[in-house]
C-alpha cells in the first residue's frame, strides 16, 4: 500500500495507460487477471452519457499487454460513436481477453470473466465478437445478466447488419448518381461469409451486377450460383470496372496500394476498419471523388439488433430501425460535401453533437 509521500511522487502525466485513457476520453478501465483460470482481460469503458457502455468482447492472442490495451481503447472509442450514430440510448465499451481462443478458452474461463462484467453493475454490457461464441456468452451469462446476443434472443445479426449496408450503399448512390437504384449498377462484394451473402442477396433482387470474392472456395461457389454473381480473384476485386466496392471481411483494404487501383465511385461495406488510416486515407478518397460510407456508421445493423434483446423489442424493430441507417448515411454525406470534410470526420462530430446535446439534460431531483 503507498505511503502519502509515495502517492504524491507519482507523475501522472508520466503514466502511458492514463495518457492514453486521456487522449480519447475514456472514462474508466478495468483490468482483470485470475491465475487459477488464466483470465487476463481488459474491459474499456469510453463513454457512457446516453447509456450503459454496450460492446462485444473478442479472444485475440496478443503481442503484448500494450497491444491489447491499444485495441480496447480504439474498439470501445468506436461502439461510443457507432451506438450514437444508431440512435440507441447506449454507451461505448469494449472488452479483450488476451490468448489463443483455440487454446485457452475454458467454461472457468468465461464464467471469471463474467463475474468481472458482473462488478461494473450494469455499466457495460458485454456480447459475442472476435474469438468468441454463443456458448461462450452462455458461461458468462452464469454470472451476469449484463451480457446480450445470447442463443435464441435477438438471433443471427447477419441480416439486420446487411440490410443497414444495402439501404447505407442506396443513400450514397442517390448522392452519387441522383437516384438510389441500384439495378444495372456493378458492385464488387469482398467477403461473401454471413452478412457478405445476406447482402449479395438484396443486390441480386434490385438488379445489380455482382462480383464477388473470399478465401472460403465452397462458399463463393455457392453463392456465385445461388445468386448469379461472378467469381473473382482475392486480388483481382480491386482492379475491377465497377461502380460500389463492399468491403466485407477484413479490414484497412483501403489503403495507398488499393486506392491507386480501385475504380469505383462509392465505398460501402461491412467490415470493420475498412480505411488502414482514417486521418490519411478519409481524407485520399474525398479528393478522388470517392464517396466512403464510414464503417461503423453503415454496419450498425448489428448492435441495432443487440439493443432489440437489451430492451426486449420485437425482432422486427431490429429489421425497420436498420432502415434509418438510409438517413444517416444521406446526412454524413450531405454534410461532407457542404462542408468539404471528410465523411470519417462528419459521422464522429454528428455523434459527438448527439452525445453533446443528450449531456445537457438535468434530470430532476
Amino acid at each position: 500500500m503507498f505511503e502519502v509521500k509515495d502517492i504524491a511522487e507519482v507523475n501522472l502525466a508520466d503514466n502511458p495507460v492514463l495518457s492514453q485513457m486521456g487522449q480519447f476520453n475514456h472514462e474508466q478501465l478495468v483490468f482483470c487477471n485470475d491465475n487459477e483460470t488464466g483470465l487476463k482481460a481488459i474491459i474499456g469503458i469510453h463513454n457512457t452519457v446516453l447509456g450503459p457502455a454496450l460492446g462485444g468482447t473478442r479472444i485475440w492472442a496478443y503481442n503484448n499487454e500494450m497491444e491489447a490495451l491499444n485495441d480496447v481503447l480504439r474498439l470501445s472509442r468506436g461502439m461510443t460513436y457507432k451506438n450514437s450514430l444508431a440512435g440507441l440510448n447506449l454507451g461505448g465499451g469494449k472488452a479483450v481477453i488476451i490468448g489463443d481462443s483455440k487454446k485457452i478458452k475454458s467454461e472457468a474461463l468465461m464464467r471469471r470473466f463474467g463475474k468481472f462484467v458482473n462488478s461494473l453493475s450494469g455499466k457495460y454490457i458485454t456480447a459475442e465478437d472476435v474469438g468468441i461464441n454463443p456458448q461462450d456468452m452462455v458461461f458468462v451469462n452464469m454470472e451476469t445478466d449484463h451480457v446480450v446476443g445470447l442463443p435464441g434472443k435477438s438471433g443471427d445479426p447477419s441480416p439486420v447488419t446487411a440490410k443497414g449496408v444495402y439501404v447505407g450503399m442506396k443513400a450514397c448512390a442517390k448522392q452519387q448518381f441522383g437516384t438510389d437504384s441500384l439495378a444495372g449498377k456493378k458492385v464488387a462484394v469482398q467477403g461473401v461469409g454471413h452478412v457478405g451473402e445476406y447482402l449479395v442477396s438484396f443486390l441480386a433482387k434490385e438488379g445489380a451486377e455482382i462480383y464477388i470474392t473470399d478465401v472460403y472456395e465452397p462458399t463463393l461457389k455457392r453463392v456465385a450460383s445461388e445468386y448469379g454473381a461472378k467469381v473473382v480473384g482475392l486480388d483481382e476485386i480491386y482492379d475491377i470496372d465497377m461502380d460500389i466496392y463492399a468491403p466485407c471481411a477484413l479490414g484497412a483494404t483501403v489503403n495507398d496500394e488499393t486506392l491507386n487501383r480501385l475504380k469505383c465511385s462509392i465505398i460501402a461495406g461491412s467490415a470493420n476498419n475498412q480505411l488502414k488510416d482514417e486521418t490519411k486515407h478519409g481524407k485520399l478518397v474525398m479528393e478522388k471523388g470517392i464517396i466512403y460510407a464510414p464503417d461503423y456508421a453503415i454496419n450498425a445493423g448489428g448492435v441495432i439488433n443487440v439493443y432489440s434483446e437489451f430492451k426486449g423489442l420485437d425482432p422486427e424493430w431490429s429489421l425497420q430501425n436498420a432502415e434509418n441507417i438510409y438517413t444517416t448515411i444521406e446526412q454524413i454525406v450531405k454534410r461532407s460535401k457542404e462542408e468539404n470534410i471528410p465523411t470519417y470526420k462528419i459521422a464522429n462530430k454528428i455523434a459527438e453533437e448527439r452525445i453533446e446535446s443528450v449531456g445537457k439534460i438535468k434530470l430532476p431531483r
